[in-house]
């Protein structure tokens, strides 16, 4: 089978004197998703003459990216041309857009027709018998003869007798008609449980045969109605042990056809990348002239606008050299090309995806069949379930925040395929939140926050016995004591990161003295302190540190 590569155009109306179009439904086979874009494949066929005739390729995407439709056929099939529309002509325009189904249509409009009728013709009688009834008043009963009365009654009797059978028999035939009419429209609805959602995207083929009969037709194109992301699931049963990470991926689609039972690909990164490298162009530095400068601004947009009509272009924006030297020699002047690559990493495999690399993505291909609806909803997919070797500490930072959290370290985390994504973390079977997964950070160990582990216990307390403010001469002494209190209740023992501060001058005339740093790594730069503090179970450790700050009495400080 070969496959033609043609541009597509939108359909803006089919001629009265083209030949009788042929229908198919396309049936969807498998989906490969990127983070901007999915590449659908579809198969179906056609029963065709010999000569040239029109397909119908309905149950496509409701909308895609016209210039990347390919159309597989047999050999002796040549493809003229392919359009695309999500509006036909409306005699076909419904769920299936089968010719088929016209007589169907047909009949449903002759019953709704037929029920209007009906409907007026009870309305006519209900309102025949309420005023029947309104005037069967006997009020002047005395001017009527014994034989008036009896006809008058004899009347009344008949006719009211006459509308209510027609008003009975009337109702039956509505009851009948909706009946039927409900049977022919089940007759154009899809029974969701046994066949995929289908679109109003259309793909009208023109093609050439030099023989008769059943040919296949495969059909792809990239729509930007999908995307998903990474997340992940992390459990951590025990600290000191490796965290169980289960790689998902969430899923989302909106192209009008249910995805049911296809295989189904995630590629890291957008589809249709700049695949050309950026080439540096010279980069002139002058002094700056706003007449000179805007004028030459100008001549130089008009002149490479001019030259990128006959230069390659990237999906219709300007070509990649001309935007780099634009960025290079107008100041100011950020254009985003879309450059860049994701990060390539390997990992062993799980019995249902294979992994698959390269140099500018990673693939799942997943073996078993999924189903993702066109809702626009996130489906979540698992990929891979494997074991992170990760070391374990706790951090607390008790001038801002008492909780003592938990910090993962993953080694070598390119080995595992970790794409940035949110996860879902679950400690020792309790789900304690969601962390960020940044695998792009340059690090040489992956840091994963798991949360807060409410069995250790920090306090700061500021010590008022040491602490205060004394006046000496024209000079303002305060002196500031802390005491860190942490208390390890868990069944094991720990290690935990202890961060504070003392504040820096950013004026000569104050003057700051760490008096007592209490065993802490100090930076004096940033006036940042850190402890690493071990602790057994049931353990409780002090961490006593202070400062001193000396300014000009009759100023106020900013701290």
């Amino acid at each position: 089978m070969k496959n033609i590569l043609l541009p597509v155009a939108i359909v803006c109306s089919i001629t009265a004197n083209a030949q009788k179009p042929v229908f198919t439904q396309a049936q969807i086979q498998s989906a490969r998703v990127y983070n901007n874009a999915a590449e659908l494949k579809h198969k179906t066929t056609a029963q065709i003459p010999n000569g040239t005739s029109e397909i119908v390729i309905t149950n496509v995407a409701n909308y895609l990216n016209e210039n990347t439709v390919q159309i597989g056929v047999p050999k002796h099939v040549t493809v003229m041309s392919v359009q695309f529309t999500n509006a036909y002509v409306e005699e076909y325009d419904n769920n299936q857009d089968s010719p088929l189904l016209k007589p169907v249509k047909e009949e449903i409009k002759k019953k709704e027709a037929e029920l209007k009728t009906l409907q007026n013709q009870l309305t006519s009688e209900r309102k025949s018998v309420e005023l029947l009834d309104k005037n069967q008043s006997m009020s002047n009963a005395q001017n009527f003869s014994v034989a008036e009365l009896t006809k008058l009654l004899d009347y009344y009797k008949a006719k009211r007798t006459e509308l209510s059978n027609s008003i009975n028999k009337l109702e039956l035939q509505e009851v009948t008609l909706r009946e039927e009419l409900e049977v022919l429209k089940g007759k154009l609805s899809f029974n969701e449980t046994t066949s995929e959602k289908t679109s109003q995207g259309k793909l009208i083929v023109n093609v050439m045969s030099n023989q008769e009969g059943t040919i296949p037709l495969e059909i792809s194109y990239l729509t930007n109605q999908a995307t998903w992301q990474p997340s992940y699931e992390m459990r951590i049963d025990k600290i000191n042990e490796p965290i169980q990470m289960l790689y998902k991926a969430q899923v989302q689609q909106n192209t009008g056809i249910d995805w049911k039972n296809i295989k189904l690909s995630l590629t890291s990164g957008p589809a249709n990348q700049n695949t050309f490298a950026p080439v540096l162009q010279p980069w002139f530095v002058d002094y700056y002239n706003p007449v000179a400068y805007e004028q030459t601004y100008h001549e130089e947009v008009s002149t490479r606008s001019a030259r990128s009509v006959t230069s390659k272009s990237i999906e219709g924006r300007p070509n990649a050299n001309m935007l780099q030297t634009l960025q290079g020699q107008i100041p100011g002047l950020n254009i985003q090309t879309g450059q860049g690559q994701p990060g390539v990493a390997v990992s062993t495999m799980d019995d249902y995806t294979q992994v698959n690399e390269n140099q500018l993505n990673i693939t799942f291909d997943i073996d078993i069949p999924y189903t993702i609806l066109s809702n626009g909803k996130q489906h979540s997919v698992a990929l891979k379930d494997t074991q992170l070797p990760a070391t374990y500490s706790y951090i607390t930072t008790p001038k801002l925040d008492t909780n003592a959290y938990l910090v993962a370290k993953v080694k070598n985390y390119g080995d595992y395929n970790i794409l940035p994504g949110e996860a879902n973390v679950i400690f020792e079977g309790m789900y304690v939140g969601k962390t960020y997964v940044n695998a792009n950070a340059n690090e040489d160990d992956l840091r994963l926050s798991l949360g807060k582990d409410q069995n250790i216990v920090v306090a700061r307390t500021l010590i008022n016995d040491k602490s205060g403010t004394k006046t000496l001469s024209s000079r303002k002494v305060q002196d500031f004591v802390y005491e860190i209190s942490i208390r390890n209740n868990k069944k094991e023992a720990i290690s935990i990161t202890v961060e504070d501060q003392v504040p820096v001058s950013s004026n000569t005339d104050i003057e700051i003295t760490l008096t007592d740093k209490g065993g802490a790594t100090v930076d004096a730069e940033k006036g940042k302190l850190s402890w690493e503090v071990n602790l057994r179970q049931n353990e409780t450790k002090k961490i006593r540190f202070g400062y001193q700050i000396k300014s000009a009495k009759d100023k106020s400080l900013g701290i």
